[in-house]
């Protein structure tokens, strides 16, 4: 019997885990992100690459230095000596960077932007609510104090309603 509740709140545990909204947001968040890489992707390969390549070289691995001779391709097929493939990893960076580039610029901030003039848009809308509020107070507050002069002026109106009256 010990065991089968514990299971539930295990399971119970797990199951309000997983209905949290940020691990389901993080979910749709990777999924996004999966099906955008294809696009950031083609978007270097297809057109920042060849951009770079016309001023350079399209493939930056094949930059290498040999720290230890003989740097060469034995019989076998394999590599000899030591080489530092100093280009793949100037390759990664850049591809990195680009990738970066891309989604900042392309994603991040129009959507900052976006985000911006809405928070603006409601900052403003309820500046005019406030002022709104605050206009009606003040027309009540005068009411209030004409109301006030007229009974202490009038020393008593005897108006059905009033205090002083009947």
């Amino acid at each position: 019997m010990v065991s089968e509740k514990k299971k539930e709140s295990v399971l119970a545990g797990f199951k309000a885990f997983l209905m949290r909204g940020n691990v389901v947001d993080l979910a749709v968040a990777v999924v996004i992100g999966a099906a955008f890489t294809n696009i950031v992707n083609s978007l270097v390969k297809g057109i920042i690459g060849p951009v770079i390549g016309a001023i350079g070289t399209k493939n930056l691995d094949v930059y290498k230095t040999c720290i230890k001779n003989p740097c060469t391709i034995g019989p076998d097929g394999q590599p000899t000596g030591v080489e530092l493939l100093w280009g793949s990893v100037l390759n990664a960076t850049l591809t990195f960077l680009i990738t970066a580039a891309v989604v900042y610029f392309l994603m991040v901030l129009p959507m900052a932007k976006y985000l911006a003039k809405v928070e603006a848009r409601r900052k403003a809308k309820e500046g005019v609510q406030e002022t709104l509020e605050v206009t009606e107070l003040e027309v009540l507050k005068e009411i209030r104090d004409a109301l006030v002069a007229q009974r202490a002026a009038g020393g008593g109106s005897g108006a059905p309603g009033s205090r002083d009256g009947f």
